[in-house]
């Protein structure tokens, strides 16, 4: 017996056309950083970004808009990394959101005073809150190339005006409600990436929410501007990564194990900080 072949496979995920107007996603502990797939997986990782997209979108954000979520895989080989979803029709923009001034953000701002081409004020220090968030779309690139940022004017020109401002109002306010639960429970969410389309005619959420994956998650006391915080997400492996030197194109350094298995464990640690819930207490795929 042939076993079923995924209908896309993107950096992190396996999608299983159904064929009756649902996928099933499947989230592997593959990891991408600078838009590039490690050869190591992380463990639980798959399990971690599932568990963590039907808590956000089944409890904190589920009144905000649609959702593309119909059900989570419970049994079998994909048992709690899996879901399946509606297919929808994806805008061809990243929508992210920056509360705090890091990553990429914080690298132009070093270099021109600017976050996405629009001007900030003067004298921010890296990892310090924004006078407040801040949509910033990008380009999504296929597998091995990178998002490209892009202004609002230029998302505007690839989505039209109102489709632009209504994906910058849902991503603006799931960032929110998401920053404002996290924030309750000893969390800061420095910025993260929605993914946005459209069923029935409105824009729903889509693909992984709020995750480690997506986002960047610092303890509340762990950080002070000036600094890059202790993030319960892959920043250990994009440190990893940007002291060896590497170009960030393929192929990628090897991962050593450590940074592996502590990557493992801010997922972990994201899940349960967040929801107040063990991952051991989330389906897993029984032994084969």
């Amino acid at each position: 017996m042939s076993v079923p072949q995924p209908t896309y496979r993107g950096k992190v995920r396996d999608v299983y056309d159904q064929g009756d107007g649902t996928l099933m996603f499947v989230a592997s502990d593959r990891i991408s950083a600078f838009d590039v797939v490690m050869t190591e997986p992380i463990p639980d990782k798959g399990r971690v970004l599932t568990a963590m997209t039907a808590f956000w979108l089944t409890e904190v954000l589920a009144d905000l808009c649609p959702n593309h979520l119909v059900s989570m895989i419970d049994q079998g080989e994909h048992a709690g990394r899996a879901m399946v979803v509606r297919k929808a029709d994806m805008l061809p923009i990243e929508c992210i959101v920056r509360g705090r001034l890091s990553g990429s953000a914080w690298k132009e701002y070093q270099r021109s005073g600017t976050m996405h081409g629009q001007p900030l004020p003067a004298g921010l220090r890296q990892s310090e809150s924004l006078p407040e968030p801040v949509f910033t779309p990008s380009t999504k690139a296929e597998v091995g190339a990178h998002d490209e940022n892009i202004s609002f004017e230029q998302a505007v020109e690839l989505v039209g005006t109102e489709v632009a401002e209504e994906a910058r109002r849902i991503s603006l306010e799931a960032f929110r409600l998401g920053a404002e639960h996290a924030a309750a429970r000893g969390i800061v969410i420095a910025d993260t990436k929605f993914e946005l389309g459209f069923l029935d005619g409105r824009l729903a959420l889509c693909d992984e929410v709020l995750t480690p994956d997506s986002s960047r998650f610092w303890p509340a006391g762990g950080w002070e501007p000036g600094q890059v915080p202790p993030s319960l997400d892959k920043q250990p492996v994009r440190d990893f990564l940007e002291s060896t030197g590497w170009d960030k194109k393929p192929p990628p350094p090897s991962l050593p194990a450590e940074v592996v298995g502590a990557t493992t464990q801010r997922y972990r640690e994201a899940y349960r900080q967040l929801t107040g819930r063990s991952l051991d207490d989330w389906p897993a795929a029984a032994p084969g």
